[in-house]
């Protein structure tokens, strides 16, 4: 079965696009990418037009991820943020994202509220807590298919020896995948490569304009990451587009200036399939 656990077996570095939606899932799964990352981040940025400052819910993340599961069949990692609470609500998310259709599921050992991973002024618990949330989450998903990842965020506050201490006792908890955040120059990463990349998949988080120096595909794969994600690129990219589109309309009173630059009616409806829900729904009506 080609699931995303065979995938993290190769030793060729997974490229992952962030998206929010089902029509960036979409889109992404048509370009040719062989997995998804359901950002918190850019839920938070399109849905409620705000920060990632722990404002999400879960039941709002697990409606997201549904509607995109429902469309694409390539693998969703989903940011399940802190669990959304204590080691029970670590449990019932795990339940309702694997339910939901992830493939692998992140949680992280911020404090509350939780914020983006390349914001100032972020908290995390204790490692005995966060211990018994893995092992919670862990207990509750159904099928060892689907992953469960455990992020660090304590290099911002205790330094990188404590954050790789950490990401050594979630390892040991029995977690599929490690993600150590934020880390802050090559020399960090190679650390954390040399310390993890040969006993368990190791994320690497590229956040245009973040904290961790932007890498190319290549020279991550080379140091020993498995994976990179690009969480935020595709908000950034739809805002600035936004931003272009909306200031021309308002001052030429027309699209005429963006159409180059945009579908047109017949092009975005071939990109979400309605000639064949039109056909599929004929069937059905004869």
């Amino acid at each position: 079965m080609n699931t995303l656990k065979t995938r993290l077996d190769q030793t060729k570095l997974l490229l992952v696009p962030g998206v929010y939606d089902a029509l960036g899932a979409l889109i992404a799964e048509q370009t040719g990418f062989e997995a998804l990352y359901l950002s918190g981040a850019s839920i938070a940025y399109t849905l409620l037009g705000r920060s990632d400052i722990g404002l999400t819910t879960y039941s709002e993340v697990e409606r997201v991820l549904a509607n995109i599961s429902e469309r694409v069949q390539i693998p969703v990692i989903v940011d399940a943020d802190t669990g959304f609470g204590n080691a029970l609500n670590a449990q019932r998310t795990v339940r309702g994202f694997e339910r939901a259709g992830a493939a692998m599921i992140q949680l992280e050992d911020q404090g509350f509220p939780k914020r983006c991973g390349h914001l100032d002024g972020k908290s995390v618990i204790s490692t005995n807590e966060m211990c018994g949330k893995l092992k919670a989450a862990l207990d509750a998903r159904v099928s060892n298919s689907t992953l469960i990842m455990a992020r660090t965020d304590a290099l911002a506050i205790e330094g990188l020896d404590a954050a790789l201490d950490r990401a050594e006792a979630y390892l040991a908890c029995g977690v599929d995948a490690l993600f150590i955040e934020a880390l802050r120059s090559p020399a960090d990463m190679v650390a954390a490569c040399k310390r993890f990349a040969h006993r368990a998949p190791l994320l690497a988080n590229m956040v245009e304009g973040g904290k961790t120096p932007m890498q190319s595909a290549a020279e991550l794969e080379r140091l020993g990451f498995s994976i990179a994600i690009y969480p935020g690129g595709t908000a950034r990219a739809v805002s600035f587009a936004m931003q272009r589109y909306f200031a021309s309309l308002h001052a030429t009173q027309s699209t005429d200036a963006m159409r180059g630059q945009m579908l047109n009616f017949e092009e975005l409806n071939a990109v979400i399939g309605t000639p064949e829900l039109l056909a599929a729904g004929a069937r059905y009506a004869n």
